[in-house]
């Protein structure tokens, strides 16, 4: 890989999953990549070896930035350690995948949904606005879910689904706020993609069949990761304020609750 160097992207939650496959995807475009994770030490080292051998820079840095004190440190440490932050890609976001009505829920799992999916964001925007405002420049994408820019009804996911279109305002809100700081905001929004493949490139699930999906082939990670990568380049300033869903065109959300009674 030929290393073209373009800024300082903080991928949080980046150990695994949809946010490992886009730190390795901005990595490629240019970016020096700050890996976060907040359990994951081992994927998260294995990942930064990987993407050194391969010519970007890139280092860990560990917190759980659901508590804003964490969050502040964490993106402290990349400011001080890259000299600068221009990209923040915040891939943090614990789901319940067993289908559970908000009545069966437990208080702890609602806060875990609650401070996992938006509180962790709004701290981690909170610590990144001010050195991005005073380069002048910077890009922040969040993840939602297919359709959650229409807060739609979806049962058994309530917590979840509360705490992702609370996210969908707070992207449209400070792309506004923040746009005269050459700042965009955007949300790129999964389909089901689900497992191994959310670590995967096309071309590994291109010749798969998923016949529930539109499109005909099941999701991969890096169908997500290269839309975060056009969001982050320079000459994207123009968009921001957007829900974009990258879905193969199936829509996830059920219409009645499937939970058991």
């Amino acid at each position: 890989m030929q290393y073209t160097h373009r800024g300082v992207a903080l991928v949080t939650g980046s150990s695994r999953g949809l946010g490992r496959m886009t730190a390795l995807v901005l990595a490629e475009a240019g970016w020096d990549v700050a890996v976060h994770y907040r359990s994951g030490e081992q994927e998260a080292r294995s990942l930064v070896d990987g993407l050194k051998k391969r010519g970007a820079r890139s280092e860990r840095f560990q917190g759980d930035v659901s508590r804003p004190l964490e969050a502040r440190r964490v993106v402290q440490q990349v400011i001080e350690s890259f000299g600068r932050l221009d990209v923040l890609v915040h891939a943090v976001g614990p789901f319940i995948r067993d289908r559970r009505r908000f009545s069966d829920l437990t208080i702890a799992e609602i806060e875990a949904m609650v401070d996992g999916n938006l509180k962790s964001a709004l701290h981690t925007i909170h610590a990144a606005l001010p050195a991005m405002r005073r380069q002048r420049v910077g890009r922040i994408v969040l993840f939602g879910f297919g359709r959650s820019g229409e807060a739609p009804s979806w049962p058994d996911r309530s917590a979840y689904a509360a705490a992702k279109t609370g996210l969908v305002s707070l992207t449209k809100s400070l792309a506004v706020e923040e746009a005269p700081s050459g700042i965009t905001v955007n949300m790129v929004c999964p389909g089901d993609i689900v497992g191994d493949n959310k670590e995967k490139r096309i071309a590994d699930v291109r010749e798969e069949r998923d016949e529930e999906t539109p499109r005909g082939r099941p999701g991969s990670g890096e169908d997500v990761a290269r839309v975060v990568r056009f969001l982050c380049e320079p000459d994207s300033d123009f968009v921001t304020g957007n829900i974009i869903n990258v879905t193969g065109g199936l829509d996830v959300i059920h219409p009645v609750s499937k939970a058991e009674r």
